[in-house]
């Protein structure tokens, strides 16, 4: 009989090993069988989204004994060594912890709902069996960033999902796809040459690129983590995008297909804020502290650049993308507080935000599908040609501008929280800005409702839009999501609670 231990292992593996044997399966299928790839697709994210689950088994979890729930930055619940560059010093080394474990069940269940997604409806551009295999391929390149606990192996991951987003929004997206494809690499390139740095920093001066050993900055000195903080904060912030660096992410979201933007806003993005966490912080928490206050500055800035901008958006899809780089602002101030409050609003953010902002895209791409355009000026009246529609909109957008009782209200409420309780005049003015932009957040909001759902029908949309039954597949998982994330927020926050006091505990 197979051991705990074993098992987890076996678990840990496949979350890696199943989207890739579905890559390889969908790329073997003769090209005339092209639904039937998106359904062979489809199955394998299912797979994927069942072994992420697998983990909620208690002997698994725990390793056999529940009073020891080993998610702290040294002892992850599951883990994985294999030899890779023995040479080196470099291992295929995986582990999954409660940081890490919502991320990873957030990117398998949007991978799941997009590749279903395309086997109703393929953008025009290129065939959907391509399409379904670089969802799977972003998938599990997303995964193994979530999963590494190697720093040479993190950065592998971090650069595995470049070329196949590239190829999502320069194939399937819309007229300007061409240049938003490229800005988006240019960025990310840049960030990716300022990670690398990082890395090398930090093995350089070690020894070893085993976060698990680097974990509180063990071996650097404060010089050190602060050089190697700096180049990592930047180049997260690129990939988050946090402001200023965020001028790729609207373009990349108005030309991307929807189940681009889903994936991109869902959980891409999240790569950046989980690296600022497990690796800025994990493994140089002097210079996180360092760095904290700057970090305060800018948070707030981009919570209310980003509430400013949207308020004078006209395109749907450009006004939902800038509102992520508020609610990246959100998390970014729970961050760079430094206190458990912080982290684990930070945590409860980046879930909120993927499941809620993942929402708001697969509705944006509904409209826009039956509108043929993004226009808030050509769209209005859609409770009287589709009120099932606009019901669902007006949810989606009251539970991204922080409705209490729904998932948006807990990260950005208890970012704030943190500020005060980091306290000192900076962070109390901090944290009376950021409430000030979480207002600011329901203006747009609400202005956004009032173009789209309310008025006369626009000439766009004087038809009545039926909501089709992939519709409802892909969005439902995602509305119960935002229910029970709202109304019961231990749902993530009990599993952080021990690695992010670890992990804080590690900070000046």
């Amino acid at each position: 009989m197979i051991g705990v231990d074993a098992a987890a292992q076996t678990l840990l593996l496949g979350l890696l090993v199943v989207p890739l044997a579905g890559v390889l399966v969908v790329a073997l299928l003769p090209a005339r069988h092209d639904r039937g790839a998106r359904l062979v697709a489809t199955g394998f994210a299912a797979l994927t989204l069942l072994v992420s689950l697998g983990f909620l088994v208690p002997s698994l979890r725990f390793g056999g004994h529940p009073d020891e729930w080993g998610m702290t930055p040294v002892v992850p619940f599951a883990e994985a060594r294999l030899a890779w560059v023995p040479r080196l010093g470099v291992e295929f080394h995986l582990g999954l912890d409660g940081i890490s474990y919502p991320l990873v069940v957030l990117t398998a269940l949007l991978t799941l709902l997009c590749c279903a997604y395309t086997v109703a409806k393929v953008p025009a551009g290129g065939s959907g069996r391509t399409l379904a295999g670089l969802l799977l391929v972003l998938e599990a390149g997303i995964l193994g960033t979530f999963l590494a606990l190697d720093l040479v192996l993190f950065f592998v991951f971090f650069e595995v999902v470049l070329l196949p987003m590239y190829a999502v929004i320069a194939g399937w997206g819309g007229p300007g796809r061409r240049r938003a494809a490229r800005k988006f690499v240019l960025y990310t390139l840049f960030g990716s040459v300022l990670l690398l740095l990082g890395v090398i920093t930090v093995v350089v001066a070690a020894g070893t690129a085993d976060m698990l050993a680097l974990a509180g900055g063990f071996g650097l000195s404060r010089t050190t983590q602060c050089l190697a903080f700096a180049l990592f904060a930047v180049a997260f912030a690129v990939k988050a995008p946090l402001w200023p660096l965020h001028t790729w992410l609207p373009a990349a979201h108005t030309e991307a297909p929807t189940v681009g933007s889903v994936i991109l806003a869902g959980v891409l993005l999240k790569m950046g804020t989980y690296g600022l966490i497990r690796v800025g912080v994990g493994v140089a928490p002097q210079g996180a502290e360092w760095a904290s206050p700057v970090l305060g500055v800018l948070a707030v800035a981009a919570i209310i650049a980003g509430s400013l901008v949207c308020l004078r958006q006209t395109e749907l899809k450009r006004l939902i993308a800038y509102s992520s780089v508020g609610h990246m602002g959100f998390v970014l101030l729970g961050i760079a507080t430094g206190t458990v409050t912080g982290i684990q609003a930070a945590l409860i953010g980046n879930v909120a935000h993927g499941v809620i902002t993942g929402l708001l895209f697969f509705l944006a791409g509904a409209i826009k599908d039956r509108a043929h355009t993004g226009d808030l000026a050509d769209l209005g009246g859609l409770r009287e040609t589709a009120p099932r529609l606009a019901g669902l909109v007006g949810f989606a957008a009251i539970a991204s501008l922080g409705l209490p009782g729904l998932a948006g209200f807990w990260g950005e409420a208890f970012a704030v929280v943190a500020a005060v309780q980091r306290g000192g005049p900076l962070w109390s003015t901090l944290a009376v800005v950021a409430a000030i932009g979480g207002a600011l957040t329901a203006v747009y909001f609400l202005r956004l409702l009032r173009r789209v759902t309310h008025g006369p029908a626009a000439p766009a949309l004087t038809r009545p839009a039926v909501i089709t039954r992939a519709e409802w597949l892909a969005w439902t998982p995602l509305i119960l999501l935002t229910l029970a994330v709202g109304l019961v927020p231990a749902l993530v926050l009990a599993a952080t609670a021990d690695p992010v006091a670890a992990l804080t505990g590690a900070l000046p």
